[in-house]
């Protein structure tokens, strides 16, 4: 197996820790719908999963954010949950669960396998004041009016993650705003709590009353769930700059190393070329796809034609290929029997995602399979063990009601006495019914309309 380390932005021999492979994936700040770009990483993360799991035992931990992150990654302005909860006129509490559920529904319409262990921020105060405290005995950090913050100064090669980092590009008062920071790119370990703010989510720390920083909960969870060096963490590219440079800051700081050893990341989805927001009218959740009358699976699929490292644009005739790709793999093998998987056709899938999960050229070898000369019955064996993997819904038997056939049984018979005007009679008696029907040189395909 190898995987792009955007550490060592390169491919690299993935090499596991331990027997059991752990992963961190970056989970969502549940305070409005996910979208779907932001389902991508998830897709993401449910492929590495299952591919490393045909070689080894996974553990894999997906945190939820429900505190902390704040609408400006620069540690400025109102915690994002905090906001939602004024706007909507609900607890915070009932916000952070309304869109976890919500996020849980999403990952299960998706076919994404749940996570062994799913940490919440606000369920790990603790933990993440005893980390706030390591980096503080070392020397990392310093006060400040509104909180305690991590002078990234002191860290050797902060910034590591970034392609080409320059940290004298960053100047106060252009990209950063100040405020007291010693150095632009110090972050906030913790945020002291205003009295002017009536926050909802607080806690007694050492250093005052207040709410974690975003990045100190996933070093925190992340090391309690997987131990101070674990496997893979991944996250969208977004990420690479601010809260996963400063993760690693933060390990550093707490126990003089990088926490993980390979960072994987997915890249940006686009819709229509642009980027994603409610007031381009493009913001388009996993409710939106179902609303246009696709499967949440055909989405999925979607995602699995373009690598997780390239940029992907959306369109909505770009979802109907797909889906219609996907329909035509499920319409081929109703009501076949399976037979035995192939061993060469499934070695060549597994040798795709064992490439950086290319499932690009995974996909393709299942068209392979279609057009081989392998049995109907050994095709759909073999496909079907590549979807246990991928989890694009082609295993998933769809039963054709025993009305519909008999009506094709006696279509063909009609047929074969070159009865053509009853055939097209019955042909339309099938098509009321959701199905329609193409004549093949194996007899006849019955397709779910």
């Amino acid at each position: 197996m190898k995987f792009y380390n955007t550490l060592g932005r390169e491919k690299q021999e993935f090499k596991p820790i331990k027997k059991v492979v752990g992963i961190y994936a970056c989970g969502p700040t549940v305070y409005k719908s996910a979208h779907i770009g932001n389902l991508r990483s998830y897709i993401f993360m449910d492929i590495l999963s299952k591919t490393l799991k045909t070689k080894y035992n996974v553990n894999l931990v997906m945190n939820i954010t429900d505190v902390g992150h704040l609408t400006d990654d620069a540690d400025l302005g109102e915690d994002k949950l905090e906001k939602q909860a004024k706007e909507k006129k609900l607890s915070v509490w009932d916000i952070a669960k309304k869109y976890t559920d919500e996020f849980m529904q999403d990952l299960e319409e998706l076919n994404i396998q749940k996570p062994d262990v799913i940490p919440k921020a606000t369920d790990h105060i603790p933990e993440q004041i005893d980390m706030i405290k390591q980096i503080e005995k070392k020397g990392f950090t310093y006060k400040t009016s509104d909180g305690i913050y991590f002078d990234t100064s002191k860290i050797d090669n902060y910034g590591d993650l970034i392609p080409n980092f320059d940290p004298s590009s960053l100047q106060a008062g252009k990209r950063v705003d100040m405020k007291e920071k010693i150095n632009p790119t110090d972050f906030a370990l913790w945020k002291f709590s205003k009295p002017e703010d009536k926050r909802q989510m607080e806690w007694d720390s050492p250093w005052g009353r207040g709410f974690p920083g975003w990045h100190i909960e996933c070093t925190a969870m992340g090391c309690k769930y997987l131990g101070k060096k674990f496997d893979i963490h991944t996250g969208g590219v977004d990420h690479i700059t601010i809260h996963h440079t400063n993760e690693i800051a933060q390990a550093k700081g707490s126990f003089g190393e990088n926490h993980a050893n390979y960072w994987m990341h997915n890249n940006h989805l686009t819709v229509e070329g642009k980027k994603m927001s409610k007031s381009k009218d493009n913001f388009y959740t996993l409710r939106t796809i179902k609303e246009k009358g696709f499967d949440p699976l055909d989405y999925k699929y979607f995602c699995l034609l373009a690598h997780y490292r390239k940029k992907l644009n959306f369109t909505w005739d770009a979802l109907e290929a797909a889906s219609n790709a996907r329909k035509k793999i499920i319409n081929k093998f109703l009501g076949v029997a399976k037979g035995k998987v192939d061993k060469k056709f499934y070695e060549d899938f597994l040798e795709s995602l064992y490439d950086d999960l290319n499932t690009p050229k995974a996909l393709s070898v299942i068209q392979e399979v279609i057009s081989s000369d392998l049995s109907l019955e050994d095709k759909k064996a073999t496909i079907y063990e590549m979807d246990l993997i991928l989890g694009i819904g082609i295993d998933k038997e769809i039963t054709i009601p025993k009305e519909v056939k008999n009506l094709a049984e006696q279509r063909l018979e009609a047929k074969n006495k070159k009865d053509f005007q009853k055939a097209d009679l019955l042909r339309k008696k099938i098509g009321d019914l959701g199905y329609s029907i193409k004549d093949g040189k194996e007899g006849y395909e019955l397709i779910k309309n």
